[in-house]
């Protein structure tokens, strides 16, 4: 046991170690670490698991900073228990090339297990980690062998808890019994504008006991003892627990503690000098630790160390007896494919009635599904719609928890952050569909996916106007360039059945970002790929579908998606009337931009500068393909209540449409 007064300086080390980095940099929120110092000293010293020298060991304990802007809590925590973060990159706390920027980024800092900072993700990712490890907790152990068996922690605040995602999440973890996931709640009731009191007001114990949680109080939340008791608590019970902390925002500093001066703004040497002088500790050295200090938290090092050797220890055990699930696990937590996973999926026959490729990707999950044992997904409470479910699929449930198939509910953003700390977890390959107009909901959790480099995968269906009869609320229109615009997200819009099992090739084999597979409601013709080129020309973004005609091409007509069907019979149209048609697929303006010059060049010639591309959403960003001298047919105002046919008619998307514009598009 360590002394009160070690304990005592352990947590104070944290508290000004944060408070120093702050007042430095002269940017960030001291007040969170100085009011939840003792809540992490608690949880990091007696309660988490992990290894400090291998920050990616797959059965430690995660650990998530919701309140993402207390950042210098977490990298305090990664400093003093031997992760490697030095204390130049504390002194360097919100600098350029720093590892410790102003929230914590999944993939820059070791040990930050996910991004967080807008408020509730954080949360959300959590309860999608708990997902994932009672899903492989429920196939792979054995009644001998606990090979997958951690902890969710998250340090979760006010402004969280506030956050309309929170609520989706809770509910869902609530149902789902995730025994495994322990939040504690840094009840400072202080937000940037004020006392909660102004808004917040609501019993949060009963809201989450409502939502099945368990939940705890702690009446002081620098009482170690009391934490640590309530920490034990809340693992012996089933349900997922939320610890109630009552704490200090700003603790010691003599006149911000308490205040929401103390949230966002560097302390000032007066103040900070004053908490230092009214806890006892040295005004000089700034990032003081004391020796004997260090030496407790680095005992974490050895600890994880052992920790880590018993499980690897305990893994050759399970691997001994059950060698095939033992090596079905390691290669999903390396994220190693299986060999040939892609070889023999389905080729859909040439059909001008075609199929919707929301119904071509349900049957190519189908076939996904019995090579990828790590593919999990679900719905929003569009199963039917999204064609998400494969065949053989059991639901995830509290009594079924190896099943496959999640079903969010009408929970969209939750939905979207659960997927992604699914997708970080553990190698598991995790999809979620709804409607692309539903996008819009969770948007937030679409760009953190792509911000960090999650691997997670977006299906949407219902792509354009022609879902037809439910109107303009439900008919996207600007969605497509919207999420086009999101750095390092690759938005693919098959054009038929074929185009669908490509994107999905695409998507599982990429694993340094976020896919977007954009499907129609509508049936769409499947291609002649005997007339045309193979659909595997989508892993380029765009490529010709085909040359119409008997020399150079006079024209090129492009087109993503549903629309590719049109400047195809426009092609032949044009094709008769002696103008020479290049037709070009354009699935993925990201996979097409990341190709080489030489072959964009060779897709669309620099000399044809007669380009016309057809889409069913708004113009914005067409301009970059078609150059000056093109034109597009696209939609830039919202959409009716019809049937889509009557739809397509009404706005311009035919191909006599077509044909016309690209006859005078010639003449200009």
């Amino acid at each position: 046991m360590t002394s009160n007064d070690l304990t005592t300086r352990a947590i104070n080390t944290i508290r000004f170690l944060s408070a120093d980095a702050v007042q430095q940099a002269n940017s960030g929120h001291p007040g969170l670490p100085m009011g939840t110092a003792a809540i992490a000293y608690t949880l990091w010293s007696r309660h988490l698991r992990h290894n400090p020298r291998d920050p990616r060991w797959f059965n430690r304990d995660r650990f998530i900073l919701s309140g993402g802007h207390g950042s210098m809590l977490l990298y305090s925590l990664l400093y003093l228990t031997g992760y490697p973060i030095t204390l130049d990159e504390i002194k360097n706390f919100r600098q350029w090339g720093s590892l410790t920027p102003g929230h914590p980024e999944y993939g820059l800092t070791p040990g930050v297990e996910v991004t967080t900072g807008p408020l509730g993700q954080g949360f959300a990712n959590g309860v999608g980690m708990a997902m994932a490890e009672a899903h492989l907790a429920a196939r792979f152990n054995r009644p001998d062998h606990q090979v997958v068996d951690h902890y969710i922690y998250a340090l979760v605040t006010d402004g969280d808890l506030m956050e309309g995602v929170v609520a989706e999440a809770a509910s869902l973890a609530g149902h789902h019994r995730l025994g495994k996931l322990i939040y504690l709640y840094d009840d400072n009731r202080i937000s940037i504008d004020g006392s909660t009191d102004i808004t917040f007001t609501e019993d949060r114990a009963e809201r989450f006991r409502a939502c099945g949680w368990h939940t705890l109080h702690v009446e002081d939340g620098n009482d170690v003892e009391a934490i640590d008791q309530a920490i034990r608590e809340a693992k012996a019970d089933p349900r997922p627990s939320l610890i109630l902390c009552r704490t200090i925002i700003g603790y010691g500093l003599p006149t911000r503690q308490g205040t929401a001066k103390a949230h966002g703004e560097p302390p000032g040497e007066e103040e900070l000098e004053g908490a230092k002088r009214h806890l006892g500790w040295p005004l000089e050295p700034r990032f003081y630790v004391p020796e004997d200090v260090l030496a407790h938290f680095r005992q974490a090092v050895e600890r994880g160390r052992a920790w880590q050797a018993e499980w690897q220890a305990g893994f050759q055990r399970y691997r001994d007896a059950h060698p095939e699930l033992a090596a079905e696990l390691e290669r999903i937590i390396a994220r190693r494919l299986p060999d040939r996973w892609d070889e023999g999926l389905v080729e859909f026959e040439a059909d001008p009635k075609g199929i919707a490729t929301r119904a071509a990707s349900g049957k190519v999950l189908d076939g996904l599904a019995a090579r990828l044992p790590e593919l999990v997904g679900g719905s929003a409470d569009l199963t039917g719609s999204n064609k998400t479910r494969f065949d053989g699929a059991q639901d995830f449930q509290p009594d079924t928890p190896a099943g496959r198939y999640f079903r969010f509910g009408v929970r969209e953003h939750a939905m979207g952050s659960i997927i992604n700390g699914m997708a970080i977890h553990s190698g598991l390959i995790p999809y979620g569909g709804t409607f692309l107009v539903f996008s819009d909901y969770m948007r937030a959790a679409v760009r953190l996916s792509a911000l960090s480099h999650y691997p997670s995968i977006w299906v949407f269906s219902h792509d354009s106007i022609a879902l037809g009869e439910d109107g303009p609320t439900h008919q996207p229109i600007e969605h497509l360039a919207s999420l086009r615009a999101i750095p390092n997200l690759v938005v693919l819009r098959p054009c038929d059945a074929n185009e669908t099992r490509e994107a999905w090739r695409v998507a599982i084999n990429r694993r340094n970002g976020p896919t977007a597979i954009l499907l129609t409601r509508q049936r769409v013709p499947v291609l002649d790929r005997q007339i045309f080129a193979p659909a595997s020309g989508l892993q380029r973004g765009a490529y010709v579908l085909a040359d119409l005609g008997e020399d150079q091409p006079d024209v090129i007509l492009m087109a993503s998606g549903s629309e590719v069907s049109l400047i195809v019979e426009a092609g032949f149209n044009l094709m008769a009337e002696g103008i020479n048609v290049r037709l070009v697929s354009f699935p993925s303006w990201e996979l097409f931009a990341a190709q080489e010059q030489a072959y964009r060049d060779a897709v669309l010639p620099p000399r044809v500068t007669a380009r016309l591309a057809v889409e069913a959403g708004v113009t914005l960003g067409w301009e970059r393909w078609i150059g000056p001298r093109g034109k597009a047919i696209t939609i830039d105002h919202f959409g009716a209540s019809a049937p889509y046919q009557v739809l397509y008619e009404k706005f311009g998307f035919t191909a006599q449409k077509v044909t016309q514009t690209a006859v005078r598009l010639l003449k200009n």
